[in-house]
């Protein structure tokens, strides 16, 4: 008996390892002249092209391709429409719009099904999940835009709490996910989502509950390891923790990095040339530099261009007078080392190196480093003054009656003048 099982979970690991032929095959509605549909996945920051088929005269298209590792891959249609998938052992039908045929085109990505493959249900649970929430951050979006605020920063500070709320909502229906079609091998599509710190109690129990349905699966013990991986990169990267050192070239081909302006405070701005947000918070950067510069606070702009020429278009379109350096390879180094994959990525380190604060964007930039020249850790002012204005919002300590005669009423608290907002981001 012991020799069986030692055999099956064997047979388990071979099956676990051996290459998968799929084909996907689909039509699409609106084509362009000599479309192509392509299947790719992104592994250590590098796209893997896997397989390229045109669509034909009759606007249908199939694509066969060996899965080597079983994992989240993309097929895009035409550059038009694309969507994630899960590859592994099943065959699977996709039909899309293709080109889009509006008048005006605005970037807006449908939501795409996925047919005939029991495994990618998730992923269309996911793919509708991530589709509808980009569609709620549309509306939040126009709506703040439309609305009237006291201030600006009023209006920021609303649109990023309904942005939060909009993500926690989707977050709360990937976990759902989980326990809907626990024990799936494509839960790991799911799994690589989680916060390797916050959700390592759930990464473990779905990582157990797959390896229980499917002894010997070689993925999950990768995905382990990888969140394992993740999760020591992220304790390394918290507020309080010392910033990672590298350095990367200037427009002259000097080398640049933070250890360079070490006892200075570092803003240190990850961006690049194609990047409209980033290029929208230049003037906000210009301000705060203008500013903090003679108080011994330092700007670094780190680009994560691919090309050098449209780096160096860039900075003479932009005028950024703090130094600027450009990361190699598209920055794939610098992003792993700080554990990022959006931009732009702005953080502040104080004169040790220390990382004070993440994330930050628009007023925050300018009142975090304020904060700091002030002695003050981020959030710890805005603690202090909601804490003095509710003290002196408070009614005054009444001394005890000396009789047992019913106390006077008090006054309604409209009779009492209310404490004045705190601005918060």
């Amino acid at each position: 008996m012991k020799k069986f099982l030692i055999f099956l979970f064997i047979l388990a690991m071979l099956m676990s390892c051996q290459d998968n032929t799929i084909t996907i095959k689909g039509h699409v509605q609106f084509t362009d002249p000599d479309m192509q549909m392509t299947l790719f996945r992104f592994k250590d920051h590098t796209r893997d092209t896997i397989a390229v088929v045109p669509v034909d005269e009759n606007q249908n298209y199939s694509l066969t391709a060996t899965i080597e590792e079983p994992g989240v891959y993309v097929l895009d249609c035409g550059h038009w429409d694309r969507v994630n998938l899960w590859a592994e052992d099943e065959d699977m039908t996709i039909d899309f719009r293709g080109r889009d045929t509006a008048k005006i085109i605005i970037k807006n990505p449908p939501f795409v099904m996925i047919k005939d493959s029991p495994k990618n249900a998730i992923m269309n649970d996911m793919n509708f999940n991530e589709y509808r929430n980009y569609q709620m951050m549309i509306a939040i979006s126009q709506a703040s835009y439309a609305a009237n605020f006291a201030s600006g920063g009023d209006k920021d500070a609303l649109t990023k709490k309904l942005y939060d709320a909009n993500y926690d909502d989707a977050l709360a229906r990937e976990k759902y996910f989980l326990e809907r079609y626990k024990g799936e091998t494509s839960t790991l599509a799911v799994v690589r989502t989680l916060d390797p710190v916050k959700d390592e109690e759930l990464i473990n129990s779905v990582l157990d509950d797959i390896e229980k349905a499917h002894p010997g699966y070689k993925p999950a013990a990768e995905m382990r390891e990888e969140m394992a991986i993740k999760r020591e990169n992220k304790l390394r990267m918290m507020e309080g923790q010392p910033a990672p050192l590298f350095t990367c070239p200037t427009p002259d081909g000097k080398e640049i990095g933070p250890e360079t302006f070490r006892g200075k405070i570092l803003l240190i701005d990850f961006w690049a040339s194609w990047c409209g947000p980033c290029r929208g918070e230049v003037p906000n950067l210009k301000e705060c530099y203008a500013k903090y510069k003679d108080k011994g606070v330092e700007f670094l702009s780190v680009s994560v261009d691919k090309s050098e020429d449209a780096w160096r278009k860039a900075l003479e379109e932009e005028g950024m007078e703090w130094p600027q350096a450009l990361a190699p390879k598209a920055g794939a180094a610098v992003m792993d080392l700080y554990q990022f994959s959006g931009i732009p990525f702005i953080l502040l380190l104080d004169q040790e190196g220390t990382i004070i604060a993440k994330h930050l964007r628009g007023e925050a930039i300018g009142r975090t480093i304020g904060d700091l020249l002030d002695g003050f850790k981020p959030g710890e002012r805005e603690k202090s003054e909601q804490k003095d204005a509710a003290q002196a919002a408070a009614p005054a300590t009444m001394a005890p009656a000396t009789t047992i005669a019913p106390a006077a009423p008090t006054a309604p608290m409209g009779g009492m003048v209310p404490a004045t907002p705190i601005k918060k981001n």
